[in-house]
């Protein structure tokens, strides 16, 4: 079965969504074909009012040359409507890929319920890249149920490759041999909860412990964390690192002692699942999460992390300080991880499981 993906975010365009488009692509099973046409360069939409309607033209013009059966559609608004109102012209089937955001973003407008409702309607699928969006759009509309699959994102399990001789001058640098190290690597947003464990770590019952705070990242939120730093007794054991690569990834979760990013929900934005806690856990590390959006398909609570009140700093201090006091805990959690993450949550599998929900 041929598949066309339509999607505004790909490579190289960065985030979350790009990456899960890019690796359903790259593990698609061999003997099913999937094309790409991705918005790089404006290909699909621009700032020009209306010009998603060249989306339907397209759609149609692929339709008749080369052809193919199935449109996978990746962003609801603007190319699921592009979609829907293709399907009348030249009838074909279409599945609709929901992140969060994107789809809470679209139903907050009245306007656009109704769209987004029409174009969830005529969908031969909806597929949730979490278990929180595959609730919210049954709350949206019941009759949905039976359309819905959740495939979460994935890892490749050969990813991580520290560099050892990186990790050991890291190690070096930080004088870390002795230390209880944390790390976040992320957006730097309100919204990953950074300033949540800063303010735990001003607590007094990190006075005594030689414990440092590695923050990776850029973001709109930077400013604010780093004046919250400023003023934290712990200040001279917080370091922001800026972007980090790749590469450099690897040798940090390799690091640290323990993930954490308690993400928490502010207004329709949320944590649509975290591919970083499972990239952590495929470090063999354990991780420490927020207990908000669709965290709990990543992380299951004293299975391969604890989930925490985002909201609570009692709660995270707590949290670091078991982990902390215990280590079998801490080594297990991060174990349970590693295995957890190698065999649920492959990319080669979750293509799969696309694949054959939309041949259903």
């Amino acid at each position: 079965m041929k598949t066309l993906l339509l999607t505004l975010e790909y490579p190289p365009f960065n985030g979350g969504v790009a990456n899960y488009y890019a690796n359903l692509v790259k593990y698609w099973p061999w003997d099913d074909g999937i094309e790409v046409i991705n918005n790089n360069r404006g290909a699909l939409v621009n700032n020009k009012t209306g010009s998603w309607f060249r989306v339907v033209g397209k759609i149609l013009r692929r339709k008749k040359i080369p052809g193919f059966d199935y449109l996978l559609v990746g962003h609801i608004l603007p190319l699921g409507t592009a979609a829907y109102l293709a399907s009348f012209f030249k009838p074909f089937k279409y599945g609709v890929v929901l992140h969060g955001f994107d789809f809470t973003s679209a139903i907050s407008v009245r306007r656009k319920r109704l769209l987004v409702k029409l174009i969830l309607n005529k969908a031969d699928k909806i597929v949730c890249a979490n278990s929180r969006v595959a609730q919210m759009v049954v709350s949206f509309n019941p009759q949905l149920t039976n359309k819905i699959t959740i495939i979460n994102p994935g890892i490749d399990p050969l990813s991580a490759q520290p560099n050892h001789e990186k990790v050991k001058r890291i190690k070096f640098s930080y004088h870390l041999d002795t230390s209880f190290t944390l790390l976040t690597l992320g957006r730097l947003t309100k919204r990953k909860g950074v300033d949540l464990v800063i303010k735990a770590l001003a607590s007094p019952e990190f006075k005594e412990v030689n414990i440092k705070y590695f923050i990776a990242g850029h973001g709109e939120a930077e400013k604010y964390l780093r004046d919250l730093a400023k003023d934290s007794p712990l200040k001279d054991n917080i370091f922001f690192l800026g972007e980090v690569s790749d590469d450099d990834k690897w040798n940090w979760l390799d690091v640290c002692d323990v993930f954490i990013m308690p993400a928490r929900e502010i207004g329709p934005d949320f944590e649509g699942f975290g591919i970083v806690y499972l990239e952590a856990n495929l470090a063999g590390k354990a991780v420490i999460a927020g207990n908000s959006g669709g965290v709990k398909d990543a992380i299951i609570d004293g299975e391969n992390g604890l989930l925490v009140n985002p909201e609570s700093v009692e709660e995270l201090k707590d949290a670091i300080i078991k982990l902390i006091q215990n280590k079998k805990m801490l080594h297990d959690l991060g174990e349970r991880g590693k295995i957890r993450a190698r065999s649920r949550f492959n990319w080669e599998t979750q293509s799969k499981k696309l694949s054959q929900f939309i041949k259903k």
